[in-house]
């Protein structure tokens, strides 16, 4: 598929297509549901490093930001529930060259899959997370789940949620991870830009995309559409570039902090490898190759 134009300019829409398994479409996401615009953000950074579609993977685990792995025209890795980041790390490891990013939802990465990500950062494995945070286990009813505002009504805490969420920049960070940073998805601009960054960095790089849910979440805490919620982010969201991620929590009816918080360097642990094997890791690594 040709994705030049005559004036020789690059047809958006079309190189976007190249992306995407077109006979998978149309997806499964509700009306006014966010999680379109984090993949689309995402796509078109890819698509501006012109990283070749071999050189990339995508690894998913399960739950409604989890079904884009299977949009995704790459190769790639719809794993079970939160085991994306353990799956994601085996094939850095087999072969690392590939460009390797996991691309789920709240409760994939940081409920069942939290440990996970927590030893994946703290290894300073080299792999990209992009984490869209919706509030709620969406796919299965609406229950409460660890990024749920406290206060905020679900199908499991129908008068208010008492438990206090998870402040998922801070965990990143705390845990190891060399880049941070947080966006809404009416911050489709900076999501890009953050993917890009990510990308051109070592390490073990954390992105996370606030996202409307408007069927379980919106509709039971004051946000019925998609826009409604879209409009809340634009009037409320404050960009806090450098803060300290401990500072970034989110609150029912409160601002929502964004920016890049972390951006650091460290040895990854394929660096680790090779300075404590030396020849050895590196022979291994050629043999891999040649088979």
């Amino acid at each position: 598929m040709n994705a030049l134009l005559e004036d020789g300019t690059i047809d958006q829409e079309t190189a976007v297509e190249q992306f995407l398994r077109m006979d998978r479409l149309p997806h499964i996401w509700c009306p006014g549901c966010g999680i379109g615009t984090a993949m689309r953000s995402t796509i078109e950074a890819l698509l501006e490093m012109n990283i070749p579609q071999e050189d990339l993977a995508v690894v998913s685990g399960i739950g409604c930001t989890a079904r884009t792995a299977g949009y995704l025209k790459l190769d790639s890795f719809h794993t079970t529930h939160g085991r994306a980041i353990p799956f994601a790390t085996g094939l850095k490891l087999a072969n690392p060259k590939l460009n390797v990013f996991v691309f789920s939802g709240d409760g994939d990465l940081f409920a069942i899959g939290g440990n996970h990500l927590i030893h994946a950062a703290r290894r300073n494995m080299d792999i990209k997370v992009i984490c869209v945070n919706n509030f709620i286990y969406g796919m299965t009813g609406g229950q409460v789940g660890c990024t749920t505002p406290t206060h905020s009504k679900t199908s499991t805490s129908p008068y208010g949620n008492y438990e206090p969420p998870f402040n998922l920049p801070f965990l990143a960070a705390a845990a190891g991870a060399v880049y941070v940073a947080r966006w809404t998805t009416y911050h489709v601009r900076q999501i890009k830009r953050s993917v890009q960054e990510a990308f051109s960095k070592r390490g073990f790089c954390f992105v996370e995309v606030i996202s409307p849910c408007p069927t379980v979440y919106g509709s039971r805490n004051g946000f019925p559409t998609g826009l409604d919620m879209m409009k809340y982010f634009k009037a409320n969201s404050q960009t806090l570039a450098g803060a300290d991620p401990r500072d970034v929590g989110i609150e029912l009816g409160g601002k929502i902090k964004v920016g890049k918080f972390v951006d650091a360097e460290r040895p990854t642990f394929q660096n680790m490898l090779s300075e404590m094997w030396g020849d050895i890791g590196l022979q291994e690594n050629r043999m891999v190759e040649a088979e």
